[in-house]
């Protein structure tokens, strides 16, 4: 949490005073009036007293990764709008706008690399552990829709061949996707084989 403390003729241009210094929206932030002002005494013998307030803000999890986010679009020329959403203890971060191919990468490496950093970024600032999924015009779920199909299609073979067969390297995300969609299958079993970054997927006809 940020806190300002600052004056001003009035409780109003002090809280301006402070929204300023946070850099942030007035309906975002607390006040708290710690002195309001008072109106010159008789023939101005006596001074004006300021109005005193503290300003607090509250860091966002969202606001932060945004932050963060936009300052890496900047960084490599991208032109990117941002939008927030949270869903229990996950805040979702979809960035959407042209040519936004670079934050994806080769199978969305460019973008878990993205999302990993996020995360570091926010819980340094927040000094504590927060879970902010990172994606690009919903490029997850068209990856998660592809794997899907994949390992259905691939189920399919193996039942028809009685051959195992090895998928691609996948992140463990990927990986979990495979294995529960094919968790209820009576015949295949699915299981990972070999060391990250180039962890596979194996499907195969259960045993007996």
């Amino acid at each position: 949490m940020r806190i300002v403390e600052k004056t001003g003729k009035t409780v109003e241009e002090a809280i301006t005073a402070g929204v300023m210094e946070l850099a942030v929206e007035r309906d975002r932030v607390k006040v708290e009036v710690l002195e309001e002002p008072t109106k010159k005494g008789l023939f101005g013998l006596f001074g004006t007293k300021l109005a005193r307030v503290k300003v607090y803000y509250e860091d966002n999890p969202g606001d932060l990764a945004t932050e963060f986010i936009y300052s890496i679009c900047q960084a490599i020329d991208i032109k990117a709008d941002i939008q927030v959403s949270k869903t229990g203890e996950h805040w979702h971060i979809n960035i959407s706008g042209p040519e936004l191919g670079l934050l994806i990468g080769r199978r969305g490496d460019t973008l878990d690399a993205l999302q990993y950093l996020t995360n570091l970024a926010v819980a340094k600032k927040l000094s504590e552990r927060v879970r902010i999924v990172v994606d690009v015009e919903g490029y997850r779920l068209r990856r998660e829709e592809t794997l899907i199909r994949l390992a259905k299609r691939l189920s399919d073979k193996v039942k028809r061949t009685g051959t195992r067969i090895v998928l691609e390297p996948m992140n463990p995300h990927e990986r979990r996707i495979i294995h529960t969609s094919l968790q209820d299958e009576t015949r295949i079993s699915t299981f990972s084989e070999g060391d990250d970054p180039n962890r596979r997927v194996v499907i195969a006809l259960k045993r007996g």
